[in-house]
């Protein structure tokens, strides 16, 4: 197990200009357009930062970097360099006004999921129609997208169809219609290559952007654990027939303990034990290593991860 001291809470790096901290990343625009995204090892849920994982931010960096490489034939990615294991250094992009999910499977947990909603009675969701008797973790008749509009003023995700995306302005028919193509195919690609490491692509979020010419580009991330659900396709059949969750890469386990011990959207956060941080960082390792079929190997140079991130990005210092 690599060494579980080193880890990248943060990036805050004065001598880069114009940052914003998200959740996960830390990131800077730069004056010339591009933009550095720092993956750190925060984890959250409940809209809060739980704990920091050893590894996480690498493994989701080089997770991407193993997606964007195998997809770019479909569809352009924001990439320009990885200058640190953690980074990514974007074209900085005008992100579209609506989320891409799209499902291969009757599954989820959140309110606006179609497992949720179809335990509520809803057939008709997202601008499909869903057949009678489908069951939970059922692969749908064909993957479908599920849009819903990014609530940028921190309001919740409403669902919408493909039609509203339209009339509502949010994208034009043209733009609708080359990023569900897109989105279709990407995970087509993603299901086809996770089946060949024994994994099932069950659900993933894609971000689109555009440059400034217009273009449509994939941002953010692409088929991580963060952003994906697998399924082990060898536990599958079995878990289907006795109604169980098929077994996964399951990051849950911190948010189980969190909401058992308290209201994780009021009280204050207990601390996380050792061993569940351990067990989850092993966790995403795991992910990596099925999902990509290359051994992981933690990057241990700097006397710090942000040390090492720190000197890795000193080429963009602008002070």
């Amino acid at each position: 197990m690599p060494d579980l001291s080193r880890i990248l809470p943060d990036a805050h790096i004065p001598e880069l200009p114009n940052p914003y901290y998200g959740k996960v990343r830390d990131c800077y625009d730069l004056p010339d357009g591009r933009r550095i995204l720092i993956s750190s090892d925060r984890i959250s849920a409940f809209d809060r930062i739980l704990a920091a994982i050893p590894w996480k931010g690498q493994v989701l960096t080089q997770t991407a970097r193993f997606w964007f490489d195998a997809t770019a034939d479909i569809c352009p990615n924001h990439v320009l360099a990885y200058p640190d294991p953690n980074v990514v250094i974007g074209k900085r992009l005008t992100i579209l006004p609506v989320e891409v999910v799209v499902r291969g499977y009757l599954a989820g947990t959140t309110g606006t999921s179609v497992l949720t909603l179809y335990k509520q009675g809803q057939r008709e969701m997202y601008g499909h129609r869903l057949p009678d008797g489908l069951r939970d973790n059922e692969a749908l008749p064909q993957p479908i997208i599920t849009p819903t509009s990014k609530a940028f003023d921190g309001g919740h995700d409403e669902p919408l169809t493909a039609q509203e995306i339209v009339t509502q302005g949010l994208l034009t028919q043209a733009q609708w219609d080359e990023v569900s193509a897109k989105a279709l195919a990407l995970f087509a690609r993603g299901q086809q290559m996770a089946a060949e490491r024994g994994l099932i692509l069950v659900d993933t979020k894609y971000e689109f952007g555009t440059d400034e010419a217009g273009n449509i580009l994939i941002a953010d991330e692409i088929h991580t654990p963060d952003s994906s659900r697998y399924w082990i396709a060898s536990g599958y059949d079995q878990a289907f027939r006795d109604g169980t969750r098929p077994p996964s890469f399951d990051k849950d386990v911190i948010r189980a303990w969190v909401a058992s011990r308290c209201d994780p959207y009021h009280d204050d956060i207990p601390e996380i034990p050792p061993e569940m941080i351990a067990q989850t960082s092993a966790v995403y390792i795991e992910a990596y290593e099925t999902i990509t079929g290359r051994r992981f190997e933690p990057d241990l140079s700097g006397e710090t991860p942000l040390a090492r991130v720190r000197a890795n990005l000193a080429p963009y210092f602008t002070r």
